[in-house]
């Protein structure tokens, strides 16, 4: 299996560039959009194990930090590329995947690892010292970039001017930093697990320097076949939405769950493997990256290209976040989980899902 596993893994990221140049040159046949699609899901996989495999080399917490990264840069590349490539409607797309993967983060990815992890060991605990603060942070950055642009008065509802958009971009990109460093030298211990709380050690000794730069060049590759086929998915992406007579923000979301889906895989596995800790790093440490990374990227690029972007959220979205975010509080308040907190946050992440698609 490992074989296997090693396999694919090498040969996803070389299958998806080999897809991504038949596609420049073919275009937009319906067959080969079919398996730009699944190209693109398996480099977006491959790019995961490759920085999991990095993040192995590197330790805790490190390896969780690689982990959030790559997946925000995948998803900054896939906005950027959307973004350029799409039409009008598009300037809220930033906005609505940003939205999307805190809220699948805080209410999806944070039920599931609770209930997995409540119903295979009962309860788990964690280091609220680490939670509350990356929590903390991850309020403020919400509230700065997604709902304080509906109430500035220098531009429209939902927008910010070129100078407000520049000091969020510059905020959260700080804040984001401060918590790295928190994470990584001035508290590491927050992020590692209590000692009588850490299973034995199972899992395999670190891949070697070799195996480490191997899979640093094969997630670059997976990265600029990642960009290059959201690109050539994009306009598809958006015709299917419409036909489905879907919202446009279902979108941002297709594009949130696409990138996160191996990163909830990895901290599901870290849950049921009584590693909560794992999980919890995952899931705070990805959410912060998302603003902090995301948006600067994002609002720098549109800014300097002159693109449209709105970040403010509408009211409904508003309520159901603050909502996320109380719960949050309640939840990682207590470094204690049990499987009902698991299930509070799944209601939450369905109700969500019911309603960016009937609004």
């Amino acid at each position: 299996m490992t074989h296997l596993t090693h396999l694919w893994t090498t040969l996803a990221p070389f299958a998806a560039a080999a897809i991504l140049g038949l596609a420049t040159f073919l275009g937009e046949e319906p067959w080969l959009l079919a398996w730009c699609g699944a190209a693109l899901v398996a480099a977006v996989l491959a790019a995961v194990h490759h920085a999991e495999v990095i993040a192995h080399r590197v330790g805790e917490p490190l390896g969780t930090l690689v982990l959030a990264l790559a997946v925000t840069v995948i998803e900054a590349a896939l906005l950027l590329s959307l973004l350029v490539a799409g039409g009008a409607g598009m300037e809220t797309l930033p906005r609505d995947a940003v939205y999307a993967t805190v809220m699948i983060i805080t209410t999806g990815v944070v039920g599931l690892c609770t209930l997995v992890g409540g119903l295979a060991h009962r309860e788990q605990s964690f280091r609220v010292e680490g939670a509350g603060g990356g929590l903390a942070a991850l309020i403020v950055l919400a509230v700065v970039t997604l709902v304080l642009p509906d109430f500035t008065i220098t531009t429209g509802v939902g927008t910010y001017s070129r100078g407000q958009s520049l000091f969020a971009a510059v905020v959260s990109a700080a804040l984001w930093g401060i918590f790295v460093f928190v994470q990584t030298v001035r508290h590491r211990d927050y992020f590692l697990p209590h000692d009588d709380d850490a299973p034995p050690d199972e899992h395999a000794p670190p891949p070697s320097r070799g195996q480490a730069a191997m899979s640093f060049a094969l997630l670059v590759v997976a990265l600029v076949a990642v960009v290059g086929l959201a690109k050539v998915l994009s306009h598809p992406l958006e015709a299917i939405v419409e036909s489905l007579h879907l919202p446009r923000g279902v979108v941002g979301l297709v594009v949130a769950l696409v990138v996160l889906l191996p990163e909830t895989w990895a901290a599901i596995r870290a849950a049921h493997a009584n590693r909560l800790q794992s999980s919890m790093n995952l899931a705070i440490g990805s959410a912060l990256a998302t603003i902090g990374l995301t948006v600067p990227v994002v609002v720098i690029c549109a800014t300097a290209s002159g693109l449209p972007l709105v970040l403010g959220l509408e009211p409904k979205d508003i309520v159901l976040l603050a909502t996320a975010l109380l719960v949050s509080v309640v939840t990682l308040g207590t470094g204690r989980t049990s499987m009902m907190q698991g299930a509070v946050h799944l209601v939450l992440f369905a109700t969500y899902l019911f309603l960016a698609c009937v609004p």
